[in-house]
C-alpha cells in the first residue's frame, strides 16, 4: 500500500527532515491492527498516513518506543509502552459506540469515525513526548513545556495529511481543551473512554504513585 500524502503534509515532513516510508507505515499498521477495521478506504489509509506523518516528525521510530503515560510525568504505567492505551481506548470506544448503535439507534454515530478518531486522538504525543523537543523547551524561557500540547499538535498532523475536520476534532477535544468546545457524540465517547482508561489503572495499581495527579490519588 502507498498512500498519497497531500502537498502540505509533504512540506512538512521536508522542514522535519525525515520522509514518510513505505516500511514505517508497515510499522503504524504492525502496532496499531484496529485500522484494519476501518471500513472506509481513504480514512483508513489517511489514519495510517497521521501516524506515519507523526512519527517522521519525532525522534522515536515506531509507537512501541514510546513510554507509557498521558503525558510524561503524568500517569505513567508501571509497564508497557503507548500502544496499550490507543488499542485499549479504540476496542473500548467501539464496544460503547456499537452498545449505542444497537440500542439506541436514534443516536447518528458514524462507527468509522469513534475507529478513526479513538485511534489518532493522541497522535500528537510524539511531538509532545519527544525527547529532543523537550529538552529544546527546557532551556528556552520563550516557549512553555510543552511549546504545543498534543491535541493541538494532532489537528495539525490530521488536517495535513487530509483526515476530515470530524477526526481532527477528536484530537483537538479529547482532553481538557475538549472543555471549552462542544463535544462530537464520537468525540464524547472517546473523552470518557479515554479517561476512564486512566482512572482503571489507577485503581489497578498499574500506574507509578508519584505520577498521578492529587485529585486522582487513592487514600
Amino acid at each position: 500500500m502507498q498512500p498519497t500524502t497531500s502537498a502540505p503534509a509533504n512540506a512538512a515532513i521536508a522542514k522535519q527532515g525525515r520522509p514518510i516510508t513505505d516500511d514505517l507505515r508497515k510499522r503504524v499498521l504492525r502496532d496499531l491492527p484496529e485500522i484494519a477495521e476501518i471500513a472506509n478506504d481513504d480514512l483508513r489509509t489517511k489514519v495510517t498516513e497521521a501516524w506515519a506523518f507523526a512519527l517522521a516528525g519525532s525522534s522515536y521510530e515506531s509507537l512501541i518506543d514510546m513510554p507509557a503515560c498521558g503525558v510524561p510525568g503524568i500517569f505513567e504505567a508501571k509497564s508497557g509502552n503507548q500502544t496499550d492505551h490507543l488499542r485499549a481506548v479504540t476496542r473500548q470506544a467501539i464496544l460503547v459506540a456499537d452498545d449505542y448503535i444497537r440500542n439506541f439507534p436514534q443516536l447518528d454515530i458514524d462507527r468509522d469515525l469513534v475507529l478513526a478518531g479513538a485511534l489518532c486522538h493522541d497522535v500528537g504525543k510524539p511531538w509532545e513526548f519527544d525527547p529532543v523537543n523537550r529538552e529544546r523547551w527546557k532551556s528556552s524561557t520563550h516557549t512553555g513545556r510543552p511549546a504545543i500540547r498534543h491535541p493541538a499538535y494532532g489537528v495539525y498532523i490530521c488536517l495535513s495529511v487530509g483526515l476530515p475536520e470530524e477526526v481532527a476534532h477528536v484530537a483537538a477535544a479529547h482532553s481538557a481543551e475538549g472543555n471549552m468546545l462542544a463535544r462530537s457524540i464520537e468525540n464524547a465517547i472517546i473523552h470518557a473512554v479515554d479517561e476512564a482508561y486512566w482512572q482503571v489503572m489507577t485503581a489497578g495499581n498499574q500506574v507509578d504513585p508519584e505520577t498521578i495527579p492529587a485529585v486522582f490519588r487513592r487514600p
